[in-house]
């Protein structure tokens, strides 16, 4: 990999261009495929300054051993795609990683994490003229609403305003909301059943139409609730993995609620970040392997 970053290193200053080069000549394939699910996963925290994994807090910092994990995980059968920011995403052209696989584009980081104004979180990603020039495949976005912090309102209309955007050229957009506030000055997200069901509300009314509006929701505790939670929208949706604590036991309870939650007519996939590629056992392929198998 180290030859490999040196290659982008010399591509990136004496022929930025190859970036579009290589988007255009990208093979594409349908954002829904054989299978019918989707397998995402995702690289887009490091843009948002959140860096850590467990109690590693810069684990996701070093770039070259970021790529390399997502070049396995994207390898893996089963694998349909990333989510992830431009820097990272174009690093993956360059490297010829996202043949056939589908792409989204994180559209809004700018909520810094930790940072005062974390809930008025403007779009410094992706815009949707950036997903059609390169010819990625969808954007996400993240919709945290405080009730309490007025910059949640400039982020509800920002996402608005996107989904019509993304609507208007035919682009799926994946919303991940949730209800949050602040504990002690950190932001918390509320997981329970009702918090997380008025989220999918809000989230489904955003914009003008919904008709390429998705859901990107977190799995409650009790799969009973996860199923009054779905149905709460008719917008297809996929499970949001998280973080997956290190202990067997705690994982096997976090696979368990996942397997149960992709039983549920809206749910069509996972996106799964940290857990799949900085496992505790350090095996990307076999944790990848793992999640794919629930599907």
């Amino acid at each position: 990999m180290t030859t490999a970053i040196s290659d982008i290193v010399t591509l990136r200053a004496r022929h930025p261009e190859a970036v579009a080069e290589a988007a255009a000549r990208r093979r594409r394939r349908p954002l829904i495929g054989r299978s019918g699910r989707l397998m995402i996963v995702a690289a887009d925290h490091p843009a948002r300054g959140a860096l850590a994994v467990g109690d590693h807090r810069m684990a996701m910092a070093n770039r070259a051993d970021l790529l390399e994990r997502l070049c396995l995980a994207l390898s893996r059968p089963g694998v349909d795609g990333v989510l992830a920011t431009a820097d990272v995403l174009e690093d993956l052209l360059l490297l010829g990683a996202l043949e056939e696989k589908v792409v989204i584009g994180s559209m809004n980081r700018g909520g810094l994490a930790g940072a005062a104004f974390e809930l008025d979180d403007r779009f410094t990603g992706h815009r949707p003229q950036d997903l059609t020039r390169l010819r990625f495949d969808a954007g996400k976005l993240l919709l945290r609403i405080g009730y309490e912090d007025p910059g949640s309102l400039n982020t509800l209309e920002a996402a608005a305003r996107t989904v019509d955007a993304m609507a208007g050229r035919r682009l799926p957009v994946f919303v991940e909301p949730f209800l949050t506030r602040r504990v002690d000055g950190r932001l918390r997200n509320d997981l329970s059943a009702a918090a997380v069901t008025t989220s999918v509300a809000i989230a489904s009314g955003l914009g003008g139409t919904s008709a390429y509006t998705w859901l990107k929701l977190p799995v409650t505790e009790d799969a009973d609730e996860m199923a009054r939670v779905c149905e709460a929208s008719t917008l297809p949706a996929v499970l949001l993995g998280g973080e997956v604590a290190g202990d067997p036991r705690a994982q096997e309870a976090a696979y368990e609620r996942w397997r149960k939650a992709l039983r549920l007519p809206t749910v069509q996939g996972l996106v799964v970040g940290r857990s799949l590629l900085y496992p505790a056992d350090g095996d990307v392929a076999a944790a990848v392997d793992t999640a794919v198998g629930l599907l």
